[in-house]
Protein backbone atom coordinates (compact mmCIF):
# COMPACT_ATOMS: atom_id res chain seq x y z
CA UNK A 1 0.00 0.00 0.00
CA UNK A 2 1.02 3.46 -1.37
CA UNK A 3 0.66 5.51 2.41
CA UNK A 4 1.63 3.36 5.57
CA UNK A 5 -1.38 4.51 7.94
CA UNK A 6 -4.04 2.93 5.37
CA UNK A 7 -4.96 -0.10 6.53
CA UNK A 8 -7.97 -2.51 5.04
CA UNK A 9 -10.06 -3.60 8.12
CA UNK A 10 -12.20 -6.43 8.40
CA UNK A 11 -15.19 -5.47 10.32
CA UNK A 12 -17.54 -8.60 10.23
CA UNK A 13 -18.62 -10.08 13.52
CA UNK A 14 -17.14 -13.50 14.34
CA UNK A 15 -17.99 -16.18 12.54
CA UNK A 16 -18.56 -14.56 9.05
CA UNK A 17 -15.63 -15.77 7.84
CA UNK A 18 -12.69 -13.37 8.90
CA UNK A 19 -10.30 -16.13 8.74
CA UNK A 20 -11.12 -17.57 5.02
CA UNK A 21 -10.55 -13.59 3.88
CA UNK A 22 -7.36 -13.17 6.09
CA UNK A 23 -5.98 -16.05 4.14
CA UNK A 24 -6.85 -14.89 0.91
CA UNK A 25 -5.35 -11.53 1.74
CA UNK A 26 -1.98 -12.97 2.43
CA UNK A 27 -1.96 -15.06 -0.45
CA UNK A 28 -2.37 -11.83 -2.05
CA UNK A 29 1.03 -10.07 -0.86
CA UNK A 30 -0.87 -8.25 2.25
CA UNK A 31 0.81 -8.56 5.72
CA UNK A 32 -2.14 -9.70 7.51
CA UNK A 33 -2.81 -9.69 11.22
CA UNK A 34 -6.24 -12.36 12.18
CA UNK A 35 -6.49 -10.16 15.72
CA UNK A 36 -4.53 -7.46 17.00
CA UNK A 37 -3.73 -7.34 20.43
CA UNK A 38 -0.69 -4.36 20.79
CA UNK A 39 0.13 -1.35 18.74
CA UNK A 40 2.70 -2.56 17.03
CA UNK A 41 0.95 -5.12 15.31
CA UNK A 42 -2.02 -2.85 14.01
CA UNK A 43 0.86 -0.41 12.74
CA UNK A 44 2.68 -2.97 11.26
CA UNK A 45 -0.18 -5.19 9.43
CA UNK A 46 -1.85 -3.68 6.21
CA UNK A 47 -5.24 -5.95 6.63
CA UNK A 48 -6.22 -6.40 10.46
CA UNK A 49 -9.51 -8.54 11.08
CA UNK A 50 -11.95 -9.96 14.07
CA UNK A 51 -10.63 -8.61 17.40
CA UNK A 52 -10.70 -5.21 18.09
CA UNK A 53 -11.89 -4.15 14.59
CA UNK A 54 -15.51 -5.47 14.37
CA UNK A 55 -16.38 -3.64 18.14
CA UNK A 56 -13.25 -0.84 17.38
CA UNK A 57 -14.16 0.38 13.91
CA UNK A 58 -14.74 3.51 14.13
CA UNK A 59 -12.30 4.41 16.59
CA UNK A 60 -9.60 2.81 14.21
CA UNK A 61 -10.89 4.74 10.99
CA UNK A 62 -9.66 8.07 13.04
CA UNK A 63 -6.46 6.41 13.85
CA UNK A 64 -5.84 5.81 10.34
CA UNK A 65 -7.58 7.72 7.66
CA UNK A 66 -8.17 7.08 4.34
CA UNK A 67 -8.53 3.31 5.06
CA UNK A 68 -10.73 0.51 3.70
CA UNK A 69 -13.01 -1.61 5.20
CA UNK A 70 -14.68 -4.74 4.43
CA UNK A 71 -17.64 -5.36 5.78
CA UNK A 72 -18.67 -9.27 6.04
CA UNK A 73 -22.10 -10.23 6.14
CA UNK A 74 -23.58 -14.39 6.52
CA UNK A 75 -27.01 -15.49 5.75
CA UNK A 76 -28.71 -15.72 9.70
CA UNK A 77 -29.49 -19.74 9.21
CA UNK A 78 -25.35 -20.44 9.12
CA UNK A 79 -24.53 -17.68 11.65
CA UNK A 80 -26.69 -18.54 14.14
CA UNK A 81 -25.72 -22.16 15.05
CA UNK A 82 -21.63 -21.13 14.69
CA UNK A 83 -21.46 -18.36 16.89
CA UNK A 84 -23.63 -20.00 19.93
CA UNK A 85 -21.09 -22.92 19.47
CA UNK A 86 -18.48 -20.08 19.80
CA UNK A 87 -19.77 -17.99 22.39
CA UNK A 88 -20.68 -21.09 24.65
CA UNK A 89 -17.21 -22.13 24.15
CA UNK A 90 -15.56 -18.79 25.02
CA UNK A 91 -18.19 -17.51 28.10
CA UNK A 92 -16.09 -19.14 30.98
CA UNK A 93 -13.09 -17.24 30.07
CA UNK A 94 -14.31 -14.34 28.93
CA UNK A 95 -16.18 -13.54 32.03
CA UNK A 96 -13.80 -15.00 34.39
CA UNK A 97 -11.72 -12.13 36.31
CA UNK A 98 -8.76 -13.98 37.52
CA UNK A 99 -7.30 -14.49 34.08
CA UNK A 100 -8.89 -16.02 30.96
CA UNK A 101 -8.32 -14.34 27.47
CA UNK A 102 -6.71 -10.66 26.27
CA UNK A 103 -8.63 -8.29 27.99
CA UNK A 104 -8.97 -6.79 24.57
CA UNK A 105 -11.08 -9.70 23.31
CA UNK A 106 -13.06 -9.71 27.00
CA UNK A 107 -14.39 -6.47 26.51
CA UNK A 108 -15.22 -6.76 22.58
CA UNK A 109 -17.02 -9.67 22.92
CA UNK A 110 -19.02 -8.43 26.15
CA UNK A 111 -19.86 -4.62 24.35
CA UNK A 112 -21.05 -7.15 21.08
CA UNK A 113 -23.10 -9.42 22.83
CA UNK A 114 -23.91 -7.89 26.28
CA UNK A 115 -24.77 -8.65 28.99
CA UNK A 116 -23.16 -12.03 27.67
CA UNK A 117 -24.91 -14.48 29.53
CA UNK A 118 -24.67 -18.07 28.34
CA UNK A 119 -28.86 -18.06 28.51
CA UNK A 120 -29.07 -15.57 26.03
CA UNK A 121 -27.23 -17.33 23.73
CA UNK A 122 -29.94 -20.39 23.39
CA UNK A 123 -31.60 -18.21 22.11
CA UNK A 124 -31.75 -16.82 18.19
CA UNK A 125 -33.60 -13.86 18.35
CA UNK A 126 -31.19 -12.46 20.92
CA UNK A 127 -27.96 -13.17 18.54
CA UNK A 128 -30.32 -12.05 15.65
CA UNK A 129 -30.59 -8.71 17.41
CA UNK A 130 -26.78 -8.66 17.77
CA UNK A 131 -25.95 -9.36 14.69
CA UNK A 132 -28.45 -6.70 13.28
CA UNK A 133 -27.37 -4.00 15.88
CA UNK A 134 -23.77 -4.54 14.04
CA UNK A 135 -24.84 -4.29 10.82
CA UNK A 136 -27.01 -0.75 11.90
CA UNK A 137 -24.00 1.15 13.42
CA UNK A 138 -21.94 0.04 10.19
CA UNK A 139 -23.87 0.81 7.54
CA UNK A 140 -25.19 3.86 9.66
CA UNK A 141 -21.26 4.71 9.76
CA UNK A 142 -20.27 4.42 6.37
CA UNK A 143 -23.56 6.03 4.85
CA UNK A 144 -21.82 8.58 2.85
CA UNK A 145 -18.61 6.56 2.33
CA UNK A 146 -19.68 3.97 0.23
CA UNK A 147 -15.92 4.05 -1.22
CA UNK A 148 -14.69 3.09 1.72
CA UNK A 149 -16.48 0.36 2.53
CA UNK A 150 -17.35 -2.98 0.64
CA UNK A 151 -19.86 -5.40 1.93
CA UNK A 152 -19.82 -9.04 0.87
CA UNK A 153 -20.80 -12.78 1.47
CA UNK A 154 -17.40 -14.22 1.53
CA UNK A 155 -19.39 -17.89 0.15
CA UNK A 156 -20.94 -16.51 -3.01
CA UNK A 157 -19.18 -16.84 -6.04
CA UNK A 158 -18.59 -13.14 -6.91
CA UNK A 159 -16.95 -11.97 -3.56
CA UNK A 160 -13.25 -12.48 -4.49
CA UNK A 161 -13.87 -10.64 -7.83
CA UNK A 162 -15.80 -7.98 -6.15
CA UNK A 163 -12.82 -7.52 -3.20
CA UNK A 164 -10.17 -7.50 -5.81
CA UNK A 165 -11.59 -4.60 -7.77
CA UNK A 166 -12.45 -2.95 -4.35
CA UNK A 167 -8.62 -3.27 -2.86
CA UNK A 168 -5.75 -1.39 -4.18
CA UNK A 169 -3.79 -4.80 -4.85
CA UNK A 170 0.07 -4.99 -4.25
CA UNK A 171 0.07 -6.54 -7.65
CA UNK A 172 0.13 -5.30 -11.51
CA UNK A 173 0.33 -7.66 -14.08
CA UNK A 174 -3.37 -7.57 -14.99
CA UNK A 175 -3.14 -11.11 -16.56
CA UNK A 176 -2.45 -11.78 -12.57
CA UNK A 177 -5.44 -9.78 -11.51
CA UNK A 178 -7.74 -11.12 -14.13
CA UNK A 179 -7.05 -14.80 -12.94
CA UNK A 180 -7.34 -14.13 -9.70
CA UNK A 181 -10.73 -12.69 -10.22
CA UNK A 182 -12.22 -16.31 -10.91
CA UNK A 183 -10.62 -17.41 -7.34
CA UNK A 184 -13.10 -17.94 -4.64
CA UNK A 185 -12.57 -17.61 -0.77
CA UNK A 186 -11.06 -21.00 1.14
CA UNK A 187 -13.96 -22.72 3.77
CA UNK A 188 -11.76 -22.39 6.38
CA UNK A 189 -12.35 -23.37 10.24
CA UNK A 190 -15.55 -25.53 9.48
CA UNK A 191 -17.76 -27.40 11.49
CA UNK A 192 -16.62 -25.11 14.87
CA UNK A 193 -13.52 -25.17 14.68
CA UNK A 194 -11.42 -21.75 14.99
CA UNK A 195 -7.74 -22.55 15.17
CA UNK A 196 -7.24 -22.82 11.21
CA UNK A 197 -5.58 -19.33 11.61
CA UNK A 198 -2.77 -20.85 13.95
CA UNK A 199 -1.60 -23.35 11.87
CA UNK A 200 -1.16 -20.68 8.60
CA UNK A 201 2.79 -20.19 7.70
CA UNK A 202 3.29 -17.15 5.98
CA UNK A 203 6.32 -14.82 6.22
CA UNK A 204 3.34 -12.07 5.71
CA UNK A 205 1.55 -13.17 8.92
CA UNK A 206 1.60 -10.61 11.46
CA UNK A 207 1.54 -11.38 15.14
CA UNK A 208 -1.10 -10.73 16.98
CA UNK A 209 1.26 -9.85 20.16
CA UNK A 210 3.70 -7.96 18.60
CA UNK A 211 5.84 -6.06 20.53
Amino acid sequence: MSEKNKKIFIIGLPRTGTTSICVALLNLGYKVAHTAYTQPCIDTAEVIADTPVFCDYQSLDQQYPKSKFIYLTRSLELWLPSIRQLLQRMHKNIVRRDGGFNPILKRCYQNTFSPFELDDFTQDEFLTVCYQAHQREVFSYFENRASDLLTIDVSKSDAYEQMLKFLPLPVIDENIVEGLAKNVFEKINVGGKITAWNKVRNELKIDSHLK
